[in-house]
């Protein structure tokens, strides 16, 4: 029989159900870990293995360029976790339609293998109670739609709502808001924002590209008597959208 294992989560109070009080969302209290091949390397080694900790880490970066060069050709990769496969996503209208980047996007779906899905049924979920309401990002609306999906309109407001979000002090540089694409490239939010409060935040999309985005706040806001030494980063648990332009309409 297969060890049984725990994640253990938080609840955190939703607040996209705002008519019910006590509605919860899970957060995986280790979510934030992440295993990387200097990791799996040295746990292998711990583990007695006979090759060298250079020689692991070459054979896990090397099977990570042959999988990559596969993705890139088009192939599906499947392993002993998970299968990855290649997907075009956007609408496609008519036979002799072509590729277009500012409609469709490459991407990949990931899939656990049968082994990990075995694994998974052997995960329990302990509970370790409400999480502290520290500074957090709870819910972002789009003004002009009055969207909370997700989506976002470049060059027009937003509503960030959570708790100790205030960007104080506001001209200090380094603090304020950002949108970070998938590359890790940083916009920040300048011009000056509409509302600066603990629990609400309205201000101008940039003017961004298609794509998704974490929203990041930097403040060094604590209370209203205090402020923190350092800044602290604040990220929303969901990605924010910017739709790809609709196509214009075929005569």
């Amino acid at each position: 029989m297969a060890k049984k294992t725990f994640w253990k989560v938080w609840l955190r109070r939703n607040l996209l159900t705002k008519d019910v009080e006590n509605d919860f969302v899970v957060e995986v209290s280790t979510a934030g870990n992440t295993l990387r091949n200097d990791d799996i390397a040295t746990r292998m080694v711990a583990g007695r293995s006979e090759l060298r900790l250079e020689t692991i880490l070459g054979i896990l970066q090397t099977r990570d360029e042959i999988v990559r060069e596969a993705l890139a050709a088009g192939s599906a990769v499947q392993d002993g976790c998970a299968r990855i496969a290649p997907r075009i996503t956007g609408s496609w209208v008519g036979v002799n339609h072509t590729f277009d980047p500012a409609v469709h996007k490459i991407t990949l779906d990931l899939s656990p293998s049968q082994e990990m899905r075995s694994v998974l049924e052997t995960v329990g979920v302990e509970v370790l109670g409400e999480k502290d309401s520290g500074a957090f990002i709870g819910l972002v609306t789009d003004v002009i739609t009055g969207k909370t999906d997700g989506a976002i309109t470049p060059e027009e407001d937003i509503i960030v709502t959570g708790d100790k979000i205030k960007i104080a002090p506001e001209d200090e540089p380094g603090l304020g808001v950002f949108f970070v694409d998938a590359s890790g490239a940083e916009t920040r939010v300048t011009r000056k924002l509409t509302e600066n409060m603990p629990k609400k935040l309205v201000f101008r999309v940039p003017s961004l590209s298609p794509g998704a985005y974490t929203i990041k706040i930097i403040t060094r806001f604590s209370n209203a008597q205090h402020l923190l030494n350092e800044p602290r980063t604040i990220t929303y648990d969901f990605p924010l959208i910017v739709p790809q332009p609709e196509a214009p309409a075929r005569t």
